[in-house]
């Protein structure tokens, strides 16, 4: 495989289908025992956005808490 004129590459696609990666993939380069490793930048969730974003639903449910309602689920 050769690198275009602007140092690009095409990653064949049974890789990219392999690790899930398309057109707005982020991916890193590291240098690793003098080796060039190409990384897939893993996709991470601000949970804190989410914090208490379900509370009303579940207090109309009926549930005061995401645990309760975790409990009845299970049968516990």
């Amino acid at each position: 495989m050769k690198l275009g004129e602007r140092g690009q590459v095409t990653i064949p696609k049974e890789i990219r289908d392999k690790f899930g990666l398309g057109p707005q993939s982020e991916v890193e380069f590291q240098i690793v025992d003098g080796k060039i490793l190409l990384k897939k930048v893993s996709n991470r969730l601000d949970i804190g956005r989410w914090v208490g974003h379900c509370k009303q639903s579940f207090l109309e449910l009926g549930y005061n808490s995401v645990d309760e309602y975790v409990e009845e689920v299970r049968g516990r």
